[in-house]
């Protein structure tokens, strides 16, 4: 591993969701609303539909921001990267059928770091971002069951 890098998982996550694989994952695709699931974003849109390449515009916390999906299966799983800085963050989505009428969803969260100022970093950078977004699926069943 190069001088100064640091690959980490910061969390992972999962839920069984109350509905159908495919009604899952349209809800998890549907970027306008996934301000709702989505702790700290304010809007969010796509620059074409749900693919592998597709930008990810965003608002959080007053700054415009983006992600782009990096590998999608459609109706199973999506990776979304967003690079700041010197972090890259890949958040993995997958779904799979679990019970009759219901779905297991799993959200991994990996990051990494180059430079030698995150290393001392790193151990608050990784709780900063499970404190903010591994909340993201139960949020987003909260969103599907309550509809």
């Amino acid at each position: 591993m190069p001088r100064g890098r640091v690959i980490s998982q910061a969390f992972a996550v999962e839920e069984i969701i109350g509905h159908p694989a495919p009604r899952v994952w349209a809800a998890l695709t549907d970027w306008p609303n996934a301000h709702r699931w989505m702790p700290g974003i304010d809007t969010i849109t796509a620059d074409g539909d749900t693919a592998e390449g597709t930008r990810l515009t965003f608002r959080a916390r007053g700054k415009d921001r983006s992600s782009t999906i990096v590998r999608c299966v459609d109706g199973q799983s999506l990776v979304l990267r967003s690079v700041q800085g010197g972090v890259t963050a890949d958040y993995t989505y997958e779904i799979h059928g679990h019970d009759e009428g219901s779905s297991r969803v799993t959200l991994t969260a990996d990051c990494q770091s180059t430079g030698v100022l995150w290393r001392p970093m790193w151990p608050l950078l990784r709780i900063a971002i499970r404190t903010s977004d591994a909340k993201q699926l139960r949020l987003l069943k909260a969103m599907i069951e309550d509809a």
